[in-house]
């Protein structure tokens, strides 16, 4: 039988070592490397190879969701198995439209997860049960959602990169070290977003950051600058 090698995604500690005490009992399955953020998968990826990529939607500095879509404009051939605690409707389009091959909340069984690692990595696809029956149903998604991901669509990778630091409350320099490039160019970003999305504060950028997905209201970052000083 042909070992199926696994990259685990998730930002919790406790429930990355769940996963990974629970996938060591499938003879089948190898997990080969662990991240706890969308930029770790990344990079993982390209080092290792997996076969099958178990990433959660929301993490800091760079969510599942753009991850997933970096790893297979690089790597089309490796598998995308999705695993969060929201099943709305609005992750899962935007994961499917992305390329993953399987969606599951976190709340299904723990059996349920190695069988749907088989079958991504055969080519197949993989729903909770109760996403299944949604699709299986066809229910729409929000209008309001909807225009948003359009909005969206407009930004390119490295402005929706940006989008998430900034809706994390991180500063124009902290954003500027994480990507590894100038405060200048953040800036040039930062105005080019506000000017497409037709938004021009970064309280309503992170609530469109919110609204489509990229982080989670729990996750926003309260900064309160300095006395006599605004925030960059």
């Amino acid at each position: 039988m042909k070992t199926i090698t696994v990259l685990l995604v998730e930002d919790h500690m406790i429930m990355r070592e769940g996963l990974r005490a629970l996938l060591k009992l499938e003879t089948d399955l190898r997990i080969v490397g662990e991240a706890e953020n969308g930029r770790q998968a990344v990079a993982l990826t390209r080092k290792l190879r997996p076969s099958v990529v178990v990433m959660d939607v929301g993490m800091p500095l760079l969510n599942g969701l753009e991850a997933a879509r970096q790893i297979l404009a690089a790597h089309p051939k490796t598998k995308i198995l999705i695993l969060s605690a929201h099943s709305d409707d609005a992750y899962v389009e935007k994961a499917l439209a992305l390329g993953a091959s399987g969606y599951l909340v976190k709340q299904t069984s723990a059996h349920v997860l190695g069988e749907a690692i088989r079958k991504v990595w055969l080519g197949m696809r993989f729903f909770s049960p109760v996403i299944a029956r949604r699709l299986d149903h066809q229910q729409l998604v929000d209008p309001g959602k909807v225009a948003a991901e359009k909005d969206s669509a407009r930004l390119t990778p490295r402005e929706m990169e940006v989008l998430q630091l900034i809706a994390e409350g991180k500063a124009n320099k902290q954003t500027a070290a994480e990507l590894h490039i100038s405060i200048k160019t953040v800036e040039k970003h930062r105005q080019s977003m506000m000017n497409k999305l037709d938004i021009h504060d970064t309280a309503g950028l992170t609530r469109h950051a919110i609204a489509i997905g990229i982080i989670e209201s729990s996750v926003q970052a309260t900064v309160v600058p300095p006395p006599g000083r605004s925030q960059p």
